[in-house]
């Protein structure tokens, strides 16, 4: 098909909730309407990086029961853990 003879629907004015706005974005395309979006800049400074370890199923699930039962996630569990192991001896 043409995008010259495409039909586009307009964007409606108003949304009556977050639900109706996502089913015209599920249905819609974005760049079917340019003239609605401007661009910008944007700067942004990672403070954390995340990276991906395979970690067998039995270790993981002591891992989760540790971090459960001191309130805090699996990933700050494991880096304190880790920090302690590599800390240089004194």
């Amino acid at each position: 098909m043409n995008d010259s003879k495409k039909h586009v629907d307009p964007i409606p004015d108003e949304f009556a909730s977050y639900e109706e706005a996502a089913a015209f974005w599920d249905t819609h395309d974005t760049t079917d309407y340019p003239e609605a979006f401007q661009t910008v800049e944007v700067e942004a400074k990672l403070r954390q990086r995340h990276y991906e370890v395979q970690i067998d199923e039995d270790v993981i699930k002591v891992l989760r029961e540790r971090a459960q039962k001191r309130g805090v996630p699996v990933s700050r569990l494991v880096t304190d853990m880790l920090r302690q192991q590599i800390a240089p001896a004194a």
